[in-house]
């Protein structure tokens, strides 16, 4: 298998000491090999900020990570920056961003098997050219793909959840939500675990919207007028779906070893759960894609950059999924 491509993120944030903690670790961890695309000097200064026995070693072709990776982190391309921990600037975020599109190129053109993505600044990102929401937009664009196939899948070793709304305010929430939306995000859910996660038949749960799932209307109607029909078309279709489940109820421990991924209405409704559960190993899996992208669920943690303060168990977990989804993918043919 080709290794897997690491987008930097924003050199001021926890980005570069993660992805250097987990090259450290590699052994022990047992990860596949993987490479960082530019940010050298950024690296090196994260691990002599963490005290790791550290090498850097430039690589010109993606095909040369697998060789170098047991004795030094592979690095492709000379850019980089003189990056200051804690304060972010555009120049950083311009690494940040060729950082990225290099990255994704390699996937595309099969040089690399996936792509993590360490985390980034948005605010950032749009003071140097940025349009995208974020990430997983501009993937799902240069892949071809229309937004709305892109999913976010948030993923641990507890649960695994996908939120059908993400990034607007909860006022909004209820007229965002359709039977269309439903039923297409299940279908990729589904589809996804088979290929992904090598679930032959994946179980989906689809949380309701409001307290006890609408208690029969009198909480709210979107249950009975859009989860409901939605649920029902997608069992006429053959899936095992269920629901609309009291979202208060479906975390449980009991609750999980009912199925396979949780679809959830809103943003926090995943989340939370999720960071409550698995914050150190939480993934954001991008679904629906022709290509494996994975991140550590969290962000770049300026506050605490620099600091030996991060965790890297989030990154690891991250490179660990890309490259079981990517041999997934690969024997699923």
């Amino acid at each position: 298998m080709a290794p897997l491509a690491v987008s930097i993120g924003d050199p001021a944030g926890i980005g570069p000491e993660i992805i250097v903690e987990s090259w450290a670790r590699r052994f022990e961890e047992g990860l596949a090999p993987f490479f960082v695309v530019g940010g050298a000097n950024v690296l090196a200064a994260a691990a002599a900020g963490r005290g790791l026995a550290f090498a850097v070693e430039p690589i010109e072709d993606p095909a040369q990570a697998s060789d170098v990776f047991g004795r030094a982190l592979p690095v492709l391309g000379q850019e980089d920056v003189a990056a200051t921990v804690g304060r972010p600037d555009e120049q950083g975020a311009a690494l940040a961003l060729h950082s990225l599109a290099e990255a994704t190129r390699c996937v595309l053109l099969g040089s690399a098997a996936g792509v993590v993505t360490a985390p980034v600044a948005k605010a950032q990102l749009s003071a140097v050219g940025f349009e995208h929401p974020g990430q997983t937009e501009f993937l799902a664009e240069v892949c071809g793909k229309d937004t709305e196939q892109a999913v976010m899948m948030l993923a641990g070793p507890s649960l695994r959840a996908v939120p059908l709304t993400v990034h607007c305010a909860l006022s909004e929430v209820s007229g965002r939500l359709s039977q269309p939306l439903i039923e297409r995000r299940a279908r990729i859910v589904a589809a996804a675990l088979q290929t992904d996660f090598g679930i032959a038949t994946p179980r989906i749960a689809v949380c309701g919207l409001n307290p006890h799932a609408g208690e029969g209307g009198r909480f709210g109607n979107e249950e009975a007028r859009i989860i409901a029909p939605a649920i029902e078309t997608l069992r006429g279709e053959g899936l095992d779906v269920t629901g609309p489940h009291p979202a208060d109820a479906l975390f449980t421990p009991r609750a999980r070893q009912t199925y396979d991924a949780a679809l959830a209405m809103y943003h926090d409704q995943a989340l939370v759960p999720l960071k409550a559960l698995d914050f150190d190993e939480g993934v954001n899996v991008t679904l629906g894609l022709p290509i494996v992208r994975t991140s550590p669920d969290h962000g770049t943690a300026f506050d605490i950059a620099g600091k030996n303060l991060a965790d890297p168990g989030a990154m690891i977990a991250a490179i660990r999924m890309a490259a079981e989804i990517a041999a997934n993918r690969a024997a699923h043919g």
